[in-house]
């Protein structure tokens, strides 16, 4: 069962001494072709390398929360004014007036009803659905005169930040996966930056570009057009530009009739004129808003909006129910995937200022890797010639199952698929140099019986009892420390405390099953009267 293990191990570890074969068999595999270069019936499961050893790029962004407050008034406008137009008897004429971003003010005719306007928007809130705003409601309502003014209150607040972070990082990770890289690093920091760290991407400039855009889709009314983007586009409007250019503007409804997120797939396709475009399509929700703005509005304009610019407006020709569409415009086959794979992640909620960028070149990865395969080198080596020098024949047994463990180490990483980085390698150099302390431990142990004139082989039998208490204590031990580094730290980190932890498990797997093995196999097979260790 030992050798069973071994063996498995030197095969799992084995696509690793192959790397740049097995990663393009893999990647062919991945893009649905016939892998060439390795054989199918051999595992590929690879280490993957991390940013400090593979080169790729490192973004710190910083997400604009008041953003989401300005978008929930908006959306929260269209819901109050129908529920004022029913009390229009006592409240009088409704108004939405120009404020702060992060509230809505609406003016109504009749002073004297105002006592009935805020009871009516108070009826709207909603209780906070988080554990700490359970018992307060979404929106503050409150008076100014003949003005009613809406803000969000202090627990929804928080309970809107939560949520738009764990949105856009979700949103973020999921473009990373479409674009095929593989294990980026994406966190939390602090209450509104996020971390993000993509190895063998080739620049920071390309990840801010895949993720940065918010990628905000949205089917909005045409009021009219301009050639002056300063105009006044009046209440509940906006001006916004053509994506062409020309001087072109459009004023839209600001309150759109569909959004992105109601899309549920998008793909790059060409028009019938043969140029590329993005067809979409919206789940039951968005096609039965679709379907029925289109049947209400033919022979009118209907503006396609991304990120606040108007791609195009089409005139509505006929009723469009089934929920799908296509969106053409001057695009080239690169940029139509890349927009593609921006919608069917998703549009973030808010967008991203960029803080820190930082690009790791490939060739300083190497280096990295090189210095690495130096350091591991140098520390085996000295292992090695210590432990001959110090217990002679045992002495090589542990170097053979010193051997064995490394490659266990790296069969571990590839089953799981863990991500190497450079304190990683560290944590291996450090492996190196504490697999050998339980065997010497068992040795001198093996010595000591030696003394009280036992044979070999119950000296044997002792040394390997006696010591697996103190091998067992001091590696909990520090497999605690290596559980608490992963649960608290962060990205390398993390790789140093993997790389801990599974050394751990194949160090004492090594030192107390296969040196013994060896030691076992030889003594049955030479028979001393005495021991030498």
């Amino acid at each position: 069962m030992i050798m069973a293990v071994c063996l498995i191990g030197f095969i799992f570890a084995l696509p690793n001494g192959f790397y740049d074969r097995v990663e393009k068999y893999n990647d062919a595999v991945a893009a649905g072709q016939d892998g060439a270069g390795w054989n199918s019936y051999l595992p590929s499961g690879l280490v993957n390398l991390g940013l400090d050893l593979r080169g790729g790029a490192h973004l710190l962004g910083e997400v604009a929360l008041e953003e989401v407050y300005e978008t929930r008034m908006e959306a929260f406008w269209p819901e109050a004014r129908n529920a004022l137009r029913a009390e229009r008897g006592t409240v009088g004429s409704i108004r939405q007036q120009d404020g702060a971003a992060d509230e809505l003010r609406i003016r109504i005719g009749e002073a004297s009803g105002m006592d009935r306007a805020l009871e009516v928007v108070r009826g709207l809130s909603r209780p906070v659905t988080t554990l700490s705003g359970a018992l307060e409601q979404d929106i503050i309502v409150r008076a100014e005169g003949d003005v009613l003014v809406v803000t969000l209150s202090d627990a929804e607040r928080l309970a809107t930040d939560q949520r738009t972070m764990a949105q856009s990082l979700e949103i973020i990770r999921r473009r990373v996966d479409e674009a095929g890289t593989r294990e980026p690093t994406i966190q939390r920091q602090g209450n509104d930056r996020i971390l993000i760290q993509v190895p063998g991407i080739g620049s920071a400039q390309e990840l801010k570009d895949l993720i940065g855009k918010p990628a905000l889709l949205t089917f909005q009314t045409v009021v009219g057009s301009t050639g002056n983007a300063d105009g006044a586009p009046g209440a509940g409007n906006e001006i916004l530009p053509a994506v062409e250019g020309n001087g072109v503007f459009y004023i839209l409804d600001r309150t759109p009739v569909v959004t992105g997120e109601e899309l549920v797939d998008a793909q790059p396709t060409f028009d019938q004129n043969g140029s590329p475009a993005v067809n979409f399509r919206f789940n039951t929700s968005g096609a039965r808003k679709f379907g029925t703005y289109t049947a209400e509005n033919i022979g009118q304009p209907f503006a396609i909006v991304l990120d606040e610019e108007v791609i195009s407006a089409p005139v509505i020709q006929s009723a469009i129910p089934g929920g799908s569409g296509i969106i053409t415009g001057d695009f080239t086959v690169p940029e139509s995937t890349e927009l593609a794979i921006l919608l069917r992640a998703g549009s973030l909620p808010a967008s991203i200022e960029f803080l820190e960028e930082r690009t790791v070149g490939p060739e300083l990865g190497q280096d990295s890797i090189d210095a690495g395969k130096i350091a591991t080198m140098v520390a085996f080596v000295a292992i090695l010639i210590f432990m001959a020098l110090s217990y002679g024949r045992f002495g090589l047994f542990a170097n053979a199952a010193l051997i064995i463990n490394v490659v266990l180490i790296f069969a571990l990483l590839s089953i799981i698929g863990a991500t190497l980085t450079l304190p990683g390698i560290a944590g291996i150099v450090l492996t190196i140099g504490m697999a050998v302390d339980a065997n010497v431990l068992v040795f001198e142990r093996i010595r000591e019986e030696l003394k009280t004139a036992k044979g070999p082989a119950r000296a044997i039998e002792l040394g390997y009892e006696k010591a697996l208490s103190a091998i067992i204590d001091a590696n909990i031990t520090t497999f605690l420390t290596a559980v608490i580094l992963y649960v608290m730290g962060a990205g390398p980190v993390r790789g140093f405390a993997i790389t801990l932890a599974l050394g751990i498990i194949t160090s004492v797997f090594t030192a107390i099953f296969v040196t013994r093995l060896f030691v076992i196999i030889w003594f049955e097979r030479r028979r001393p009267k005495t021991l030498e260790v």
